[in-house]
């Protein structure tokens, strides 16, 4: 698992140049009077992978906490490593659903 979660920590990684080509273009103003600019979805997906990648940090100092003896409990170690188990396997699905999208979309014929 570590080694998927770690190409994801790549991909974050050259996801701010895809940020700074498009953030003007991902960048919408809501309407109304308190007009504010949302968040680039490139950032969205920074900031998720950047999470995945922190949970699963997480279930590995559990998990060698709970090796060595310093204190961690079982049931501790489950609940982070099964965290960043789920937060890996959402993250897959968004990833899986973007492919699917964009294979969909290059299908298209103009």
């Amino acid at each position: 698992m570590s080694i998927a979660i770690n190409s994801m920590a790549a991909a974050a990684q050259a996801l701010p140049a895809l940020s700074n080509a498009s953030a003007a273009t991902a960048t919408v103003a809501t309407g109304g009077s308190g007009a504010s600019p949302t968040t680039p979805f490139s950032d969205l997906l920074t900031d998720a992978v950047g999470q995945v990648n922190q949970l699963e940090e997480q279930a590995h100092t559990a998990v060698t906490g709970l090796m060595t003896g310093s204190g961690m409990d079982v049931h501790q170690a489950m609940i982070a490593t099964e965290k960043a188990n789920m937060a890996f396997e959402l993250a897959l699905a968004v990833r899986n659903k973007a492919v699917q999208a964009y294979q969909q979309v290059i299908g298209m014929q103009f």
